[in-house]
């Protein structure tokens, strides 16, 4: 028999947090997100409140916890693409059927008693959470910024009746064999015609005093019909400015600027940080602190987080400016490779850009529907 118990406060919070810990203990592929912030979503306040509401499950048999699962119902998400909506996340099991029925018939419960018609996931709050199920790539380590699972995941989301609604590709991109010359001349012609420039900034801390608030902006604009995505409130927007001032490296950070000082193209990469994380288990012990310092200042590799050209300047070769750089620091021979978050199966722009490069698609996601 598998009980199913409401997480609010407690000692469950710590089974809720620390289940996955477990789980993954002898795994080399996870990487563990950072238990500070998991344990900030249990606090009476937080970012995600004025667009949000959650609710969590711990699923228990015997006394000894064996699943969890976490529900969003993202208001400004369900208004933005006319939906009733509920999204689930941090969903981890052991391999039972049972367990995993059990903690989506929770969710479905509370889901129903919303007024909602659907429940889908893997995603989170917003587009800059973990989001979507590994269904390949399961021999491969996790990004910091995306979550590992094992491979008989799949199987009990399946079975519980959902489907597919879309999938993500995740690729290592290595310097070309050759560097195609035109790059560097279009890139050039293009920032001279249309009065642009490259950031420059001192460190991190210095590019976030003047680029913060500008770049949250642009990130909308940029990432505004993009699935399921929602605009940053203030508070979102401080919470990740904050958070990234400290992971940036501005040797891999491209940002481009129009005559005016306001951005029109972007292209982040963070220095790979997971290894660094996973002996901790996410927590930022003195030794984690300063294996992470040493990474963020020279990392091995680097994972391409955020990308994207404003709308006004689609279509006028600005992406291939960002590209000739990023081919520049692939070529520097600091770093092995530049590993890609999600890419969705649709987006072919983004996917057409990677053709630049040595690429090797080794990973796929995905995020599921049901209807209610």
């Amino acid at each position: 028999m598998v009980d199913i118990i409401e997480v609010k406060k407690g000692k469950n919070v710590k089974e809720f947090i620390n289940f996955p810990l477990k789980l993954y203990k002898d795994c080399p592929y996870f990487v563990p997100p950072l238990y500070g912030d998991e344990k900030a979503l249990f606090k009476k306040s937080t970012v995600y409140d004025e667009q949000a509401e959650s609710v969590y499950y711990i699923a228990k048999r015997d006394g000894k916890t064996v699943g969890r699962i976490h529900g969003i119902l993202q208001r400004v998400a369900n208004e933005k693409w006319k939906q009733k909506r509920v999204r689930f996340t941090r969903f981890d099991s052991i391999d039972d059927q049972e367990v995993a029925d059990a903690l989506f018939n929770a969710v479905e419960n509370w889901a129903r008693s919303k007024g909602m018609e659907e429940i889908v996931g893997p995603l989170g709050f917003s587009d800059l959470e973990r989001e979507g199920l590994l269904i390949e790539g399961f021999d491969q380590i996790s990004t910091f910024e995306e979550q590992y699972n094992y491979e008989y995941y799949q199987k009990l989301i399946e079975n519980h009746g959902f489907s597919k609604e879309v999938d993500w590709y995740e690729s290592k991109l290595y310097a070309p064999e050759t560097v195609d010359k035109r790059y560097e001349e279009i890139s050039a012609l293009m920032m001279k015609k249309y009065e642009l420039k490259f950031v420059e900034a001192k460190n991190s801390f210095d590019f976030v005093k003047k680029y913060g608030d500008k770049f949250f902006d642009v990130l909308d604009k940029t990432y505004e019909e993009i699935y399921q995505s929602v605009p940053f409130t203030p508070k979102m927007k401080k919470s990740l400015i904050d958070g990234f001032k400290f992971i940036i490296n501005m040797d891999y950070t491209i940002v481009i600027v129009d005559k005016n000082n306001d951005i029109v193209a972007f292209g982040i990469a963070f220095p790979a940080i997971g290894k660094a994380l996973q002996k901790s288990k996410g927590k930022l012990t003195l030794p984690a602190i300063i294996k992470l310092l040493k990474v963020i200042k020279n990392p091995k590799w680097v994972d391409l987080g955020l990308i994207g050209v404003i709308p006004e300047y689609r279509g006028k070769a600005i992406a291939t400016a960002i590209l000739n750089r990023m081919m520049k620091f692939l070529c520097n021979g600091k770093i092995t490779h530049a590993e890609t978050n999600l890419t969705l199966e649709t987006n072919a722009n983004i996917l057409n850009q990677w053709k630049a490069f040595k690429t090797v698609r080794h990973k796929k996601r995905r995020s599921f529907v049901k209807t209610l």
